[in-house]
């Protein structure tokens, strides 16, 4: 896809994000709206994988640990054509298996999530048996930075260096806003780089909604043979509607009729 294209991918997310969050009367558009444009390029143009065959043995494995931003991960595997995008109409309602947080029941969704902290375990065993198998296949992880509160998260930090996991990618959605305030009062991360690096990452710091310089941090791919790879992509949590952008509120709220048609309005005028 070209930028342009993916730039379009990424407004599709929101808007199929927004239609879903809105019809189920649920939650986390903030944080759904802030990694639309990683889904977009990674989805777009990064991920070796087959949606007419999700579990192809060779694919890319993408893990979303924040997994209670799902809805725009299946918007994007909808519109990538893993499933019919009629199918999301039933998210979030009794019976469907496109439930609030990520589930594996879903076809291109690898783990369930959504209990923070666990995915990037699960990533670096994945990592971690495509090098004793010789398998060329690499592993993607999306965290959010709150979720960076978690310990298990610092282990599997200290695993994936030491056991040369240059097929491993994780992707820091840095909005800078978690569920009860920002990450600065929780409880600080900074300085998030060097923190990576002192564990034998090497890192990149990109804009999360230039498509371009998403582009190029990829194509980089591994940077240092032997070594990890984490991208601090600076977001703004609720990105592409004006009202809800770097507003804790839309951590949790569903939009009103009104607030809907302002938030559609804003996104069809971007597409």
């Amino acid at each position: 896809m070209t930028r342009a294209e993916l730039k379009k991918l990424g407004r599709s997310i929101r808007i199929e994000t927004l239609k879903m969050i809105s019809r189920s009367n649920s939650s986390h558009i903030g944080g759904a709206f802030s990694m639309a444009d990683i889904l977009a390029v990674l989805y777009g143009h990064v991920l070796r994988v087959d949606p007419q065959n999700p579990r192809w043995e060779l694919r890319d494995r993408f893990l979303l640990s924040k997994g209670h931003a799902c809805a725009s991960l299946y918007a994007v595997l909808a519109l990538r054509d893993f499933f019919d995008i009629k199918e999301l109409e039933t998210y979030a309602k009794d019976g469907s298996i496109f439930t609030s947080h990520a589930s594996h029941k879903v076809p291109g969704v690898e783990l369930s999530t959504g209990s923070l902290g666990h995915a990037l375990p699960v990533a670096c065993g994945m990592a971690l048996a495509a090098k004793r198998r010789r398998q060329s296949w690499r592993v993607f992880v999306v965290l959010s930075d709150g979720e960076l509160n978690e310990g298990s998260n610092w282990e599997s930090i200290l695993f994936a260096p030491h056991h040369c996991l240059d097929n491993l990618v994780v992707v820091v959605d840095y909005n800078k806003i978690q569920s009860l305030g920002t990450v600065k009062e929780v409880l600080d991360i900074h300085p998030i780089e060097e923190k990576f690096q002192s564990f034998g990452w090497d890192t990149l710091r990109v804009d999360g909604h230039d498509c371009n310089a998403l582009m190029l941090a990829f194509e980089k791919l591994p940077t240092t043979l032997g070594k990890p790879l984490a991208i601090i992509a600076d977001t703004i949590k609720g990105k592409g509607v004006d009202f809800m952008e770097n507003e804790l509120l839309w951590h949790y709220k569903t939009p009103s009729e009104e607030q809907f048609a302002q938030a559609l309005a804003q996104l069809e005028k971007e597409s």
